[in-house]
């Protein structure tokens, strides 16, 4: 995931100019309750690194592996190394870009799908084996290596020699070493030694066993294709099914059990830094006045004494008006480019607010940030409209929909 709030990893970090144009809303105060929550592991920080698609895709895996192998425990969690996929993919993705002469996006966004693969091909590794961290910040600070990785393969690509060195590889796997720190070849967890490979194994995950689905229409359903978004660099395909569909297999997953990694656009404005996902019908919902408002935003210290006592008696009373998504409005959305692969997270439940309205329970990566401490409410209508795509375990599809379209399980 990439566009502007994965690259910039938390919603603090937007410019001003960039909040500024957002509507003012009036949000009322929310009372959320669980109905659904499956087992999460903590909330981790992705910071100043465009990395979002592999912090929830692991935090998805750990999920999973505690799900597969019935861990019950919260101290027997697995706490998995995300960085460690991240390199390996950097790695996988500078192959692609050179044998591509540079006409492939590089930068830090992926999707999903790209940790099952790093997974498949390069196993898993505990956390404490491989933080990431080797270049002297506490919490991710990726821009400086981003930079660093793109001039290079920029000047490999180049090739100035008219024909690629044996070195070059060596140089780049070099750098992504003294950031990230090398790869473990072994190591030991409670008594037993491992190599990635048998630690994957042993941890009973198996990348083959999910399926990523999508809802756009400029492809038939129930087909697969690659989803066309820069960070899709494998060009991996995902399963397209209408939208009705793919909400009632979320829902059947969570009720069953069972997490989803989830790619969204978040640059509505219901989408706020203090943990709540509304679609919010802006004509309704906005209490802006004049057009300079609308775009710039009220004077905060001016009007909110005045506006406070009217806007809160009334809105706390009532839930914010949203918008209706459907196919159609998706498919606009996504062919305007008004929704694209902002950012990753999981899935994990679901919850009621005071009105009844139902809600999604979302772990997000910005650390415990916020109103709910790093979990966000993202409302039905939000994921409806705003969702790219969900990554399950093939599993968790219902009987009759496989029985249905059995090349889903291809």
């Amino acid at each position: 995931m990439n566009k502007k709030l994965c690259i910039l990893a938390s919603l603090v970090l937007l410019s001003a100019s960039a909040t500024a144009q957002k509507p003012n809303i009036d949000f009322p105060d929310y009372e959320f309750t669980t109905v659904i929550s499956n087992p999460i592991t903590a909330i981790r920080n992705q910071s100043r690194s465009g990395t979002c698609w592999a912090y929830s895709t692991m935090s998805f895996v750990e999920s999973e592996i505690i799900r597969i192998n019935g861990i019950t425990d919260p101290a027997l969690y697995p706490d998995l190394s995300v960085f460690f996929s991240v390199s390996h993919a950097y790695s996988d993705r500078a192959d692609k870009y050179v044998m591509l002469d540079g006409h492939l996006n590089f930068a830090a966004g992926s999707q999903a799908e790209d940790v099952l693969h790093t997974i498949k091909d390069y196993g898993l590794v505990p956390l404490s084996e491989m933080s990431g961290m080797n270049y002297g910040t506490p919490l991710p600070a990726q821009n400086e290596l981003d930079a660093v990785l793109k001039g290079y393969l920029d000047a490999v690509v180049k090739n100035p020699n008219r024909t690629l060195t044996t070195a070059w590889k060596r140089g780049f796997q070099a750098v992504l070493d003294e950031y990230y720190g090398e790869y473990p070849q072994s190591f030991t967890v409670d008594g037993v030694e491992y190599t990635p490979e048998s630690y994957r194994d042993a941890l009973k995950f198996n990348p083959d066993d999910y399926v990523t689905l999508t809802s756009f229409t400029h492809h038939p359903f129930y087909t697969y294709f690659p989803l066309e978004v820069c960070d899709n660099w494998r060009w991996d395909e995902y399963y397209n099914i209408p939208i009705d569909e793919l909400m009632s297999i979320l829902d059947y997953a969570l009720e069953n059990g069972y997490t989803v990694a989830w790619g969204s656009d978040v640059s509505e404005p219901g989408f706020t830094r203090d943990g709540l996902a509304v679609l919010v019908d802006v004509k309704a919902s906005s209490n802006s006045g004049s057009d300079q408002e609308r775009w710039v935003g009220k004077d905060d210290k001016k009007d909110d004494k005045k506006a406070s006592k009217k806007s809160d008696k009334k809105l706390k009373t009532n839930p914010i008006v949203e918008k209706v998504p459907t196919q159609e409005s998706r498919q606009i959305e996504y062919m305007n480019k008004t929704m694209t692969d902002d950012h990753g997270m999981q899935i994990y439940g679901t919850a009621k607010d005071q009105w009844g309205g139902k809600y999604y329970l979302v772990k997000n990566s910005w650390g415990e940030t916020g109103k709910y401490k790093g979990i966000w409410y993202a409302s039905e209508a939000f994921v409806k409209g705003q969702t790219l795509d969900i990554l399950i375990h093939k599993s968790a599809l219902p009987k009759d929909f496989v029985e249905k379209h059995p090349n889903v399980l291809r």
